[in-house]
């Protein structure tokens, strides 16, 4: 049977127990039913083969659960390598078009990096460079976080945008954007250091010290 928004719905409230799971580092305004993570996790794989059209109508609900299955379901779909480039590509839109329906950093880092970074992969990354300067602090997340996708050994054609990014948002005074510059400078630093290397030393007494720690730790050291 084909799965649905409606279908969703129903099994994220049978297993909701607000009590025992009150998701407290959901910091947004809108429902909370009290799902644990890991079973909004299991509801979205199970899910997986839902037509997008029904991912669209669960981003329509209101509880945080509901709205976090529907990008953990996009991200399930896009990791299949069978699904065609039009279909990532409706995926992407889709993810851009609702981007309204974000109001949790967890959204972001749980889809953004292969629903956008991967289909931006082989493409113009200028749609990243758009909601890096967004007056909505999530859209900058995303613009960090997505280049995540170029972290890996066989995508690292990206990393130069990455780092284009992490220069343009680490000052950023909204913590929902500043943290994870460090993080994606530390993934970029296990692949490409040299490049993150010249950052630190080109932005200098402009990067937080905070961000520069969290990259240095992990950063190889300079094989001169």
């Amino acid at each position: 049977m084909t799965s649905s928004a409606g279908i969703v719905v129903g099994e994220l409230a049978a297993a909701a127990d607000l009590a025992a799971h009150p998701n407290r580092h959901y910091a947004g305004t809108r429902g909370v039913l009290g799902v644990r993570m890991g079973t909004v996790f299991e509801i979205a794989k199970r899910n997986s083969g839902m037509p997008l059209a029904e991912v669209g109508r669960l981003l329509d609900e209101d509880p945080y659960e509901s709205r976090m299955a529907a990008f953990c379901i996009l991200d399930f779909q896009v990791r299949d390598v069978r699904l065609p480039s039009r279909e990532r590509e409706a995926r992407y839109r889709l993810y851009l078009d609702r981007h309204d329906a974000i109001d949790a950093w967890d959204m972001v880092d749980r889809s953004a990096p292969r629903v956008v970074g991967m289909f931006l992969r082989e493409r113009s990354r200028e749609p990243l460079f758009d909601l890096a300067v967004s007056a909505d602090p999530l859209r900058r997340r995303t613009a960090m976080t997505a280049p995540l996708a170029y972290t890996r050994p066989l995508h690292r054609a990206g990393i130069a945008d990455l780092l284009r990014i992490a220069e343009m948002l680490a000052t950023d005074p909204d913590p929902v954007v500043s943290r994870p510059v460090g993080i994606a400078l530390r993934h970029a630093g296990a692949v490409a250091p040299d490049a993150v290397r010249e950052l630190l030393a080109r932005m200098g007494t402009g990067l937080p010290e905070a961000i520069r720690r969290e990259v240095m730790k992990t950063l190889p050291a300079s094989a001169e």
